[in-house]
């Protein structure tokens, strides 16, 4: 399979795109927790109740549509090797949780990737929703309208005065999760996120990596999103997190024209440097490959690269995942072979840049 195949089989549509203010915000998530009234939850419903799921999900919503998600699949985790599940993970289709707990777990997912279901992970139900850019009230929107199309036939577990009941109580209310992914690196450079971060935390949003709870803010992605679901509306945890997410667009901003006015040679060095280190490694470890993209990425949004794309940040930011290099290279790699892979695979997508 040549490598341009490979990225348009391999990377979600929705990814190619851009979004407004996509300069500095990838993607505007929204997740829903869900669970079946009068089943229990999945930690501690037994092997027919989670079979039972799993059979109304392949029967109700399997080649299904709704609106402009398209011939939904349904994926078993126990039917997937190790690398595939990893490959989804990498894609933000499905969490680490799932594919820990996998046996008897699935993920339900829409032909062009926006949306995606996760069955019998910690929750009977979670729904994600993706959109480019910053565009969080359309994802509520958008997710809200699925949600109601799959409660016509589900009875969820709902109380008057809690809401929606879920395993963790920190999402029993709304059971929604809202989060923008963002790129930041000249709060990074200038060390301003360091302050930002306790300040976020204090207005009950939460400051995580690219892959959420416990992973690392590689090549300066950060995810935000809110704590409390609970006492509060969606619209109203939508907006709170839009006025956060405004502030720190602005605030990066502000920190890149600073760095372009009193260090403008010194960034344009570090910049075409990251970029010399992409375009000739031929190992390169996945931190430093995350690192490179960044100056890339934010030499590009700053006008210094021009003949590359912004979303190869997007692109290149997965495919160089572990699980990624070893299904395009379609065996197990050991961590150094993979470093190889990744400076070639790396090199490769730029030479194809290049010749466009």
């Amino acid at each position: 399979m040549s490598l341009q195949q490979f990225i348009n089989e391999a990377i979600s549509p929705w990814m190619q795109e851009n979004g407004p203010d996509s300069d500095i915000v990838l993607s505007s998530r929204i997740r829903l927790a869900r669970n079946f009234e009068q089943v229990p939850f999945p930690i501690l419903a037994n092997q027919e109740d989670l079979d039972h799921i799993l059979d109304f999900f392949q029967q109700e919503y399997g080649q299904q549509s709704f609106g402009n998600y398209h011939q939904f699949e349904l994926v078993r985790m126990n039917e997937l090797q190790s690398i595939q599940k990893r490959v989804l993970v990498e894609k933000h289709l499905i969490s680490p949780h799932l594919v820990e707990h996998s046996n008897h777990g699935a993920a339900l997912i829409s032909k062009n990737e926006q949306v995606s279901v996760m069955v019998n992970e910690e929750d009977h139900i979670r729904i994600q929703l993706y959109f480019p850019g910053f565009q969080l009230e359309k994802a509520l929107k958008q997710a809200s309208e699925f949600d109601d199309w799959l409660e016509e036939k589900i009875n969820y577990a709902f109380d008057e005065d809690r809401g929606y009941l879920t395993s963790c109580p920190t999402n029993v209310g709304t059971g929604m999760r809202a989060s923008v992914m963002m790129h930041l690196p000249a709060l990074v450079m200038t060390q301003q996120i360091n302050r930002m971060i306790p300040a976020i935390n204090q207005l009950g949003l939460v400051v995580r990596g690219i892959y959420g709870e416990g992973s690392e803010a590689l090549g300066n992605i950060f995810q935000i999103s809110n704590q409390i679901t609970l006492g509060k509306s969606e619209t109203d945890i939508v907006e709170d997190l839009k006025s956060v997410v405004q502030q720190l667009i602005e605030q990066e901003r502000n920190a890149r024209k600073r760095i372009m006015d009193q260090s403008g040679v010194q960034l344009e060095d570090k910049i075409f440097r990251s970029y010399g280190i992409l375009s000739n490694s031929r190992i390169i470890e996945s931190k430093e490959a995350s690192k490179c993209l960044s100056d890339v990425r934010l030499g590009i949004d700053l006008g210094y690269i021009q003949h590359i794309p912004k979303t190869i940040l997007n692109e290149l930011m997965i495919l160089t995942q572990p699980g990624f290099l070893q299904q395009y290279a379609q065996k197990n790699l050991s961590p150094e072979e993979r470093d190889v892979r990744r400076a070639s695979l790396i090199r490769e997508r730029l030479k194809l840049e290049n010749n466009l």
